[in-house]
C-alpha cells in the first residue's frame, strides 16, 4: 500500500500536477486526478475537499466516511486518511482548498481554529450539502481563487484568511442544519447512548471504571466532539451531563444500601480512588456520601 505525505501546498499540488499560486493555500477543482489506488494520505495541512462524484472510499482507521455526491470532507495536520479506489467510478471528480498552519500564525482565526471541531470528525459522518449550500461553498471557494491569481501583496494574507473563515463558519452553519434534519438518526443514537449507559453503570464500571464520552462515541461510531454534538442538538444537554446524572443516580441507590462502605460504593461505580466519589458527589449534591446517608 503507498503512503503519500503532504507537508506543504506544494507537495498537494505536485501530487496532483497543479500550479503553486501561493506557498500556504491553495484552491483547485480536479476532474483528471492520477488513477487512485489503495492508499495511506498523512496531512500536515488542513484541507476541505468537495467531492462531485463518489471516487473513493475514505475512512480514519475501522471507520468508514459516509459519503456521496457533493459532499464535503475534512482533515486537518496529523491526520492520516486511508484511500480506497470505487470501481464504479473511473475519474474522480473534486474542488479543493488546502492551507498550511503558517498561514494562520498571528491571525484570529488561528487563535479560535478549535472552534472549527468538524476538522476532528473522525467519523462516518461526512457533510451533506444542499443546491443552495454547494452554491454558497463554490462562492467562497471563487473569491479566494480570484485573490490567489492576484500578484501577493499586504492585503492578500489578511483577505485570504478572512474568507477561509468565512467559509468555515458557513461550513459551522451547515454542520448543525444537517444536525437537525437528521433526527430520526440522532434519536435512535441518544436511545442507544441511554441504553449502553444504563448497561455500563450495571455491569461494567466496577471493572473498566468510569464511563466516558468517548466510550459511548466509539459504541455507536461515532467521533466523541461528533457524537457530543449530535446528542446536545437532539437533547439540549450534552453527552457529559447524562453520564454525570446516571453516576449520581446509581450513588445515591448504592448509599441507601448501608452494608456498603463508600469505598465499595466508590468501586463499585468506577471510581478509581473513593477521595475523587467524594469529591464527585458533594460538588453534586453539596454533601459528603456520609452526611447524604444520614440525611436520606
Amino acid at each position: 500500500m503507498k503512503e503519500i505525505t503532504f507537508n506543504t501546498v506544494q507537495d498537494f499540488n505536485d501530487y496532483y500536477g497543479l500550479p503553486t499560486l501561493h506557498p500556504l493555500v491553495s484552491v483547485v477543482r480536479c476532474d483528471n486526478a492520477p488513477k487512485i489506488e489503495e492508499s495511506v494520505f498523512h496531512y500536515a495541512l488542513y484541507a476541505l475537499f468537495l467531492k462531485e462524484n463518489k471516487g473513493c472510499k475514505l475512512s480514519y482507521g475501522r471507520t468508514p466516511y459516509d459519503f456521496d455526491e457533493m459532499t464535503v470532507t475534512s482533515f486537518a495536520p496529523s491526520q492520516s486518511i486511508h484511500v480506497e479506489p470505487n470501481p464504479e467510478v473511473e475519474v474522480p471528480k473534486w474542488t479543493a482548498i488546502v492551507f498550511h498552519p503558517d498561514l494562520l500564525n498571528r491571525t484570529q482565526l488561528g487563535r479560535n481554529i478549535s472552534r472549527y471541531e468538524f476538522f476532528d470528525y473522525t467519523s462516518n459522518e461526512a457533510l451533506h450539502l444542499s443546491a443552495a449550500e454547494i452554491n454558497i461553498f463554490r462562492g467562497v471557494l471563487n473569491m479566494i481563487n480570484q485573490e490567489l491569481q492576484r500578484s501577493i501583496d499586504k492585503h492578500s494574507r489578511e483577505l485570504i484568511v478572512s474568507n477561509i473563515e468565512l467559509l468555515l463558519n458557513y461550513c459551522l452553519r451547515f454542520y448543525d442544519r444537517q444536525f437537525i434534519t437528521r433526527e430520526e438518526i440522532n434519536h435512535a443514537t441518544v436511545k442507544k447512548f441511554i441504553n449502553l449507559l444504563d448497561h455500563y453503570m450495571t455491569d461494567q464500571a466496577h471493572l473498566q471504571g468510569l464511563p466516558t464520552v468517548a466510550y459511548f462515541a466509539d459504541q455507536c461510531c461515532y467521533s466523541p466532539k461528533y457524537f457530543g454534538e449530535l446528542v446536545k442538538t437532539e437533547t439540549g444537554r450534552t453527552a457529559k451531563d447524562f453520564i454525570n446524572d446516571r453516576l449520581l443516580r446509581a450513588a445515591m441507590q448504592l448509599l441507601s444500601d448501608d452494608t456498603l462502605s463508600i469505598a465499595q460504593v466508590s468501586h463499585q461505580l468506577g471510581f478509581e480512588y473513593p477521595q475523587h466519589f467524594v469529591r464527585f458527589f458533594k460538588t453534586k449534591t453539596g454533601k459528603t456520601p456520609s452526611e447524604y446517608r444520614k440525611t436520606a
